[in-house]
């Protein structure tokens, strides 16, 4: 969206004013994300929410490497551009390289992933495409992961997925950059 107008907010940015305990939190932790100040409109789903969503972002056993993977590729199944722009820097503090992000919008064999990454954004694309993985693609994630790893892996394309519909959905818009 470069030199496009970005669409008008369905549901602004809940004004500092009105913030609770829970969002404040949150925000002297991240700055004010307008994900956080739009979905706090909704302060008990917010606060359940930001506890699966700090889970997995700051706690999950995921290294992060795999994890801005994971939610990159959702983010571009997803066409999600606000998920985007966060975890593309998020990706870069993760270690991964510009090319290696790129390559995330690709095809997933237009670039020479390693086989562990591969297995990573292979499944990814099996869970947006049909909402389950194959054998395959299980065998692969098991041969990295653990049991917990497995079950984390797939919790966090699900949870981006749904961050996802929701800040499309809303039309959260990106932060200035400053």
């Amino acid at each position: 969206m470069a030199d496009e107008e970005l669409p008008v907010p369905r549901v602004p940015p809940l004004p500092e004013d009105r913030w609770d305990d829970v969002l404040k939190a949150v925000v002297a932790s991240t700055g004010p994300l307008n994900v956080f100040t739009t979905l706090a409109r909704h302060p008990d789903l917010f606060a359940s929410w930001i506890g699966l969503g700090s889970r997995l972002l700051m706690r999950g056993t995921l290294d992060a490497r795999v994890r801005e993977i994971a939610i990159l590729r959702t983010a571009h199944h997803r066409s999600c551009e606000y998920e985007w722009l966060h975890h593309r820097r998020l990706g870069l503090e993760a270690g991964l390289a510009e090319a290696e992000i790129g390559a995330l919008r690709l095809d997933a064999a237009a670039h020479g992933w390693a086989p562990a990454d591969r297995a990573v954004v292979d499944a990814a694309d099996e869970l947006h495409a049909t909402g389950t993985l194959s054998d395959g693609a299980w065998r692969a994630l098991a041969g990295r992961f653990d049991e917990r790893g497995l079950i984390e892996l797939v919790m966090l394309v699900g949870h981006y997925h749904m961050v996802a519909f929701a800040l499309n959905a809303l039309r959260v818009q990106p932060e200035e950059e400053e």
